[in-house]
């Protein structure tokens, strides 16, 4: 048993592929056309980090109340966990690539982290070994 996809609410597909492939990296599994129950044209999009297991359905928001939960799907709390093997270097590229940080990096009992907004201003922490 796993955890497949995790939804991520966000304002367009275009924009979140971009941040989330050429950003920070992801391989992009899939962008199909689908539609939404309604029969409404939509995208089936999936992003994934590069060997991992779990991936994100990137969802354009459908709706003012699904628009409201854009980058706030955790009421402001971290709510997605980037693991990486050289946190150094992710933090530099990261930073190189406008990614906004809200909290610099430490050092904890578990390893570095330091936190950043997604393209939808949801909260991440990037995590490294210490």
């Amino acid at each position: 048993m796993r955890i497949d996809l995790v939804a991520l609410i966000v304002d367009d597909y275009d924009p979140a592929i971009i941040f989330f492939t050429e950003v920070l990296g992801f391989d992009l599994i899939e962008d199909s056309p689908s539609r939404t129950t309604d029969g409404r044209p939509k995208r089936w999009v999936v992003v994934r980090p590069p060997g991992g297991q779990t991936g994100l359905l990137l969802a354009r928001a459908d709706g003012d109340e699904q628009s409201a939960a854009v980058g706030n799907q955790t009421a402001g709390r971290v709510g997605f966990f980037l693991q990486v093997d050289d946190f150094p270097a992710a933090f530099a590229r990261m930073t190189a690539a406008g990614v906004t940080f809200v909290r610099a990096p430490r050092t904890e009992a578990y390893g570095q982290v330091a936190v950043f907004l997604d393209i939808a201003g949801n909260r991440w922490d990037l995590l490294g070994p210490a």
